[in-house]
């Protein structure tokens, strides 16, 4: 049988590949500019997690390869240690390591020696997760309660205000989940993330495609008022379809302000279906708690004026794939995921199930709420309207 052979890249590819990932391109197109399979690609992204390491450098106190190449004229020479040393300015202690640690007087090589130093030299700095046992246990705990490793980091900052050994950045929790090799927390982990793929991706990585729904009569985001696109006044809301498998779809709302959410049962995604059960939902509000909705392109919204002559609540769309202009919609369908991962039939949660998770995650404390709750902003909304 013929033994495959390994796919190289070279440094200059691998640049260009970590730079394309970074732009949001997915694997296929980055393995076409050079003509290979997607894998090949993915195997040189998953390495580190979908994280790029940094671009390694030379201490600038660290001998170079002309130094190497002085040392071994010296020894060829017969001079001394510290004569050589005294020809490069350094000390003549670590000189006289150089030449020990590669093969001593008689076989030592400047090029195998300046090798052999940079090889050395690959020693990443351990993770602070792994220096201390206790702490990446708190952590593991707290991600088990589904917590976002931003979140374990703010609350060990606060809880521990001064003691600095508690505190770890997010970015370190992430790290230490993606990039295996660290050896600080557990790969099982990445489950009870909100998004729980294995590699980190762009933040500018979507799926929409060019011919992502084609509605009549929209009315486009850049018309919404001034008032909801700062966020300046409550009841101006942002919506989606969470799918899960065999055709089972709910719906998300999101309320811009307080980022309160409601979930809506849907029976199909059909848009008479859809946006039947839209109206219902939005009638268990006042009008001062629903003044728009700013929905994505899907076809499930073609209906949208059956929708605002029966609740008098403008829609608002999305420009092309432009999902991050429903931010908030956005950030919490990733928050859902943990509750409801991709590939599960959603069809079998009734309205109350869901009533029940839309509470609980309404009462998780958000960074961009200063760490109140969803549920304590709007019940205080709900209050002044009333």
């Amino acid at each position: 049988m013929k033994r495959r052979t390994r796919t190289h890249y070279t440094d200059a590819q691998e640049a260009l590949m970590w730079e394309r990932w970074k732009e949001g391109w997915t694997l296929d197109p980055i393995a076409q500019l050079f003509n290979r399979a997607h894998t090949s690609v993915q195997n040189i992204l998953s390495r580190t997690g979908g994280i790029r390491p940094p671009l390694r450098r030379r201490c600038p106190r660290s001998l170079t390869l002309a130094d190497r190449e002085e040392i071994s004229r010296g020894l060829a020479e017969g001079r001394s240690v510290r004569s050589v040393a005294l020809q490069l300015g350094r000390a003549p202690s670590p000189v006289s390591r150089e030449i020990k640690r590669n093969g001593g007087s008689s076989d030592y090589r400047a090029t195998e020696a300046d090798d052999a130093a940079w090889d050395r030299a690959l020693r990443p700095k351990r993770c602070k997760l792994v220096e201390d046992r206790d702490l990446a246990r708190v952590v593991t705990d707290k991600l088990r309660l589904l917590w976002s490793p931003e979140q374990i980091a703010r609350w060990l900052k606060h809880t521990y205000p001064s003691d600095e050994t508690w505190h770890v950045s997010h970015e370190t929790i992430y790290r230490s989940l993606f990039i295996q090799t660290r050896g600080a927390l557990k790969k099982e982990l990445l489950q009870y993330l909100r998004r729980t793929r294995g590699m980190r991706r762009s933040r500018h990585y979507t799926q929409k495609t060019d011919n992502h729904g084609q509605i009549l009569g929209t009315v486009s985001i850049s018309e919404r008022p001034a008032s909801a696109e700062d966020r300046a006044v409550p009841g101006h809301w942002e919506g989606d379809l969470l799918f899960g498998s065999n055709n089972s779809q709910i719906a998300t709302l999101v309320e811009r302000q307080t980022r309160y959410l409601m979930l809506v049962k849907v029976g199909a995604k059909d848009t008479e279906t859809v946006v039947t059960a839209l109206i219902k939902n939005a009638r268990k509000l006042p009008q001062e708690l629903y003044k728009s909705l700013t929905w994505d392109r899907g076809k499930e919204m073609a209906d949208h004026k059956r929708f605002t002559l029966a609740t008098d609540i403008q829609v608002y769309f999305c420009d092309p794939k432009s999902p991050w202009q429903r931010g908030s919609n956005e950030n919490t369908n990733g928050l859902l995921r943990q509750y409801l991962p991709k590939g599960i039939d959603i069809s079998s949660y009734s309205q109350a199930k869901l009533n029940a998770m839309a509470r609980q995650l309404n009462q998780r404390p958000r960074k961009t709420l200063g760490y109140q709750t969803p549920a304590a902003m709007f019940s205080q909304t709900v209050a002044s309207t009333g």
